[in-house]
């Protein structure tokens, strides 16, 4: 399995401490954001490869910081160099498919959330419904349901539609940014861009994909800090206290 992580974003939100330097390896506790994450995962021994795609600008930090891994970490480039020029999420996805032939089922995440429960539960669970999967969590606050992707499901946990920054949610499960690609429908990424999915937001490739083919979403067992603006990473910095 290979792990690709998003993190080719500019964070303006959170200038000046990323005007020079990528959110995802900010530190919260005694760890960086990345490494909260990647040594988490490490741990089930299930992935083979992780893949950090980034932009061109912060790549020379993300390569200092693979260095510094025992695991394999490889770094892609995405060649923007500003907001306005950045690819999107699911263009990034298919940009590391194809520069590095990946062929394997694909863990997706954020490079800049941190969850305080492990993410091998996660991937346990879409190993046990043998489809692609997202994680699902109740979130009450209306207006932050606008700002993110929300799912409605079954009994079963399977995905009956999604839509990303919808003006009328359909119901209070938000999505954040963590998936499970099978193999099969990990090669469907391209054929989802070119069906018209959104790119931006890494949730729309999932938002297509439910209508084609099986998805399912699991409840999240624990909290998950999303690290936006200067605000919450004061507030993560205070509250997180690693993975129970």
């Amino acid at each position: 399995m290979k792990c690709l992580i998003l993190a080719a974003g500019y964070a303006t939100r959170l200038y000046p401490l990323t005007e020079n330097f990528p959110k995802p390896l900010l530190t919260v506790g005694n760890k960086t954001i990345l490494d909260w994450l990647v040594d988490d995962i490490d741990t089930a021994g299930i992935v083979d490869e992780y893949v950090v795609i980034s932009n061109h600008k912060y790549a020379p930090h993300f390569e200092k910081w693979a260095n510094s891994k025992q695991m394999k970490v490889t770094v892609v480039d995405d060649g923007t160099v500003s907001n306005e020029t950045r690819l999107g999420a699911v263009k990034d996805i298919q940009f590391a498919i194809d520069t590095l032939g990946l062929d394997d089922d694909m863990l997706v995440i954020a490079g800049d959330n941190v969850l305080d429960f492990s993410l091998t539960t996660f991937v346990n669970y879409a190993k046990s419904k043998n489809t692609s999967c997202i994680m699902r969590y109740y979130e009450a606050d209306e207006k932050k349901l606008l700002k993110c992707g929300v799912v409605t499901v079954d009994d079963s946990d399977k995905i009956l539609d999604m839509t990303e920054k919808s003006p009328t949610p359909a119901t209070h499960w938000c999505c954040p940014p963590f998936y499970f690609y099978t193999k099969e429908d990990a090669k469907l990424v391209q054929k989802g861009i070119e069906s018209g999915c959104g790119t931006d937001a890494p949730g729309s490739y999932i938002a297509w994909l439910c209508k084609q083919t099986d998805v399912h979403a699991m409840e999240m067992p624990g909290k998950r800090y999303d690290i936006g603006n200067l605000e919450s990473y004061e507030k993560v910095q205070k509250e997180y206290k690693g993975i129970c």
